[in-house]
């Protein structure tokens, strides 16, 4: 063979090894998900972000921010190739990649990182915008945000899953099609685009060829609603879907008992607590610390951990997750319904009383339940008023919900950020507050030295404590299942994250 011959063999060889690689890249494969509530397409909406991660399941998929959470650090650069802050805190200056497109070809912009922001409307938007002086964009690729006074959460509230203020949106589509076409059709910057939606029903996404990062392995993802347990599990059993979000209780005990099926607890920054809504109410029994205090001795939280992730949860004294910066470790009060018994009597309601509603979301109806026979086992009595996850917020966020409120929240952050929405005055979901936090809360603000912040935001916590503001229940280990065909699930990849992400990191296994 000559030398000319053996050239051209190599040569096609080479190319064949390439085709190959190539095509063994391309995506392949459908994952279908059962999620444990009724879709809505406020969730594929970064503008809308409440107080709950729940969204992120899908802005993970279709969208992409300039700075957010990965399996290597919690504020890791996307959208934005690098970003820094000035020595005195009032500057923050993000650089964009060169040549990130959105789905629909246009070029993801300094603009459009400017528009996202001002439309934000969701979680501590109010906040954001009134402490953000101007935002410059003296290039196409430079954004620069000025605020009015140095703040040191803003990178905690917009570079994590504190809100969805980071979330990039293109900015030329949204104004052609409206934010009501721009719901029924999101457009985004993130690994799948968006392909079709059936209300309360599907999500289906498509891998897209266009993003800047690692490519996904699977091609099409599926998300079906079914926000009962047991059709979830009977689903994932049948092989209809290959991963099930919230199987809890016996029904974990059962996938671990089902040869082919993976049962996956993943720890994450939710904290789960009942709010004592008419607590500032001095005509309402909940007005006398003595009877919020009852309550809190009446539940015994470690059995319903028990019962409800098999013991993974953390029971905790606290609305602030043990890995956030700041957080202050209470005493945790024990079950005793004695106890609880013997304050009712002291406040004047030795027979217990008549405590109105309990309002949750749908998917929490299990735990609010098992709360509802304890409380009535000491005579508080109290009747369930389950709403679908996005009504419940919507509701709660508007103050409509009065007497008990199952509240619970999983976005990142530390001690302030979560005080900030759930418990100061100015916050989205506060249904009253002390001026004494206050006051204290606003000292924090402002206060550069970490340890004197620590400090502030310390006594903070013990106030809250010894006010029994809350009825803290755990901190929780989401439960989730998948079947034989998944190879990598993605679960727990991300520190504090309960949902599958990155997608990209996503594998089924051979056929």
């Amino acid at each position: 063979m000559s030398r000319r011959a053996r050239y051209f063999m190599v040569w096609v060889l080479a190319l064949t090894l390439v085709a190959a690689t190539l095509a063994s890249a391309a995506p392949e494969g459908q994952l279908t998900t059962a999620v444990h509530f009724t879709l809505a397409p406020t969730l594929f909406e970064p503008a809308e972000t409440p107080g709950l991660v729940t969204p992120f399941m899908f802005l993970y998929a279709l969208h992409d921010a300039l700075v957010k959470p990965m399996p290597d650090k919690n504020m890791t650069p996307s959208l934005a190739e690098s970003w820094s802050a000035s020595p005195d805190g009032l500057v923050y200056e993000f650089v964009l990649r060169q040549g990130v497109r959105f789905h629909n070809g246009e070029p993801v912009t300094a603009d459009d990182v400017k528009f996202s922001f001002e439309r934000y409307r969701g979680i501590s938007a109010q906040m954001l915008k009134e402490r953000v002086a101007a935002i410059e964009t003296p290039e196409a690729r430079r954004i620069r945000f000025r605020l009015k006074q140095p703040w040191p959460d803003f990178i905690s509230f917009y570079g994590t899953l504190a809100t969805g203020a980071g979330w990039v949106v293109p900015r030329h589509y949204v104004e052609k099609v409206g934010e009501d076409g721009f719901k029924k059709a999101p457009v985004g910057a993130g690994p799948y685009r968006f392909v079709s939606f059936t209300p309360g029903v599907e999500l289906v996404l498509e891998a897209t060829e266009s993003y800047w990062g690692k490519a996904p392995s699977v091609k099409r993802l599926v998300f079906k609603s079914m926000p009962d347990q047991v059709t979830r599990l009977a689903a994932l059993k049948s092989g209809e879907v290959d991963l099930a979000y919230g199987i809890n209780g016996e029904l974990g005990e059962d996938v671990r008992r089902t040869p082919g099926l993976t049962l996956r607890p993943t720890p994450f920054s939710s904290t789960h607590w009942l709010l004592f809504a008419d607590q500032w109410d001095a005509s309402s029994p909940w007005h006398d610390k003595r009877v919020r205090l009852a309550a809190i001795y009446a539940v015994d939280r470690q059995a319903i951990n028990e019962a409800q992730s098999l013991g993974f949860s953390q029971v905790t004294g606290s609305i602030i997750p043990r890995s956030f910066d700041y957080y202050w470790q209470p005493p945790v009060h024990p079950f005793d319904p004695a106890k609880a018994k013997q304050l009712l009597a002291e406040a004047g309601y030795p027979n217990g009383f008549e405590a109105g509603d309990l309002w949750c979301d749908a998917a929490t109806s299990a735990v609010s339940e098992a709360i509802i026979t304890y409380l009535q086992a000491v005579g508080i009595k109290t009747k369930l008023r389950p709403i679908e996850r996005a009504g419940f917020m919507k509701e709660y966020q508007e103050k409509k919900l009065r007497n008990l409120i199952y509240g619970l929240s999983g976005i990142f952050g530390n001690a302030a950020t979560r005080i900030e929405v759930f418990t100061a005055s100015s916050g989205m979901y506060a249904y009253g507050a002390y001026a004494d936090i206050d006051d204290l809360f606003r000292q924090q603000v402002a206060e550069l030295d970490p340890q004197k912040r620590e400090a502030i935001l310390h006594r903070i916590q013990e106030l809250i404590y010894d006010k029994a503001m809350y009825l803290p229940l755990m901190q929780l280990a989401a439960l989730s299942a998948y079947g034989p065909r998944v190879a990598e699930p993605g679960l727990g990849l991300i520190t504090d994250y309960p949902w599958v992400a990155p997608y990209e990191e996503v594998k089924l296994k051979a056929q």
